[in-house]
Formats: C-alpha cells, sequence, structure tokens
C-alpha cells in the first residue's frame, strides 16, 4: 500500500510573522515546508517565540524558492537559493533576502516538529 499527502492540507500549520511552516506526518517521520515572506528574520520573528539567541536547529533542506542569508554564531556567512540542498548546524541567524519569498522543504523530521515551537 501506498500513502501521500499534501503540503496543501498539511497536519498542522504554524504561522509567525512574516511566514508560516507546514507539516505533513507520514509513516512516523515528519516533513515541513517553511514560507518566509520579505523581512522575515529569524532573530525578529521566531526567537520571541524559542527563547533561544540564535537558532539551535538543525537543518537539512532544500530551497525551492527566494533566497535566505544565513550568519552562524563563529561568524561565518553564507547565502542559500532555489536549487540549493544544505545542512545548517545550531547556532545560527538566518533571514530573506530581497523582496521573493523564500520557501524550503527541510527533511530532518526532529528540526520539523520543533520548528517555532515554544
Amino acid at each position: 500500500m501506498a500513502t501521500t499527502k499534501r503540503f496543501e492540507t498539511p497536519d498542522e500549520t504554524r504561522d509567525f510573522e512574516h511566514g508560516r511552516v507546514d507539516m505533513v506526518r507520514l509513516a512516523g517521520a515528519t516533513a515541513a515546508q517553511s514560507t518566509f515572506g520579505p523581512g522575515w528574520r529569524w532573530s525578529t520573528d521566531i526567537k520571541p517565540v524559542v527563547g533561544t539567541d540564535s537558532c539551535q536547529a538543525h537543518h537539512v533542506g532544500y530551497c525551492v524558492s527566494g533566497s535566505l542569508h544565513v550568519v552562524t554564531d563563529e561568524g561565518n556567512e553564507f547565502d542559500l537559493g532555489a536549487g540549493d540542498v544544505y545542512e545548517i548546524l545550531p547556532g545560527h541567524d538566518a533571514w530573506v533576502v530581497g523582496d521573493a519569498t523564500f520557501s524550503g522543504l527541510e527533511f530532518k523530521s526532529e528540526t520539523a516538529e520543533k520548528f517555532a515551537k515554544s
């Protein structure tokens, strides 16, 4: 038997300033689609929800569209753009670059379940 789900009808949605995360759960795993609009910044929009100085999530994902700028706690900086498969270690800030909405897929179930959750 096969089962399919769609992000258009998620099992859970978390809304926050400038964006949202839609989650689907399947076969004991959770996948998330993040949508961050222009002006979204982790330290402004998510930090008040989770209460840490920087994002402590370990992200493994894929950028569908848009662009993010990431700065690690150590001061390293890089950009993510459409088509990039990425890993971001705990200890970072990130924000949308430009006027295009960022859309990304999170592959780590643990990160998907905890994102933007107090």
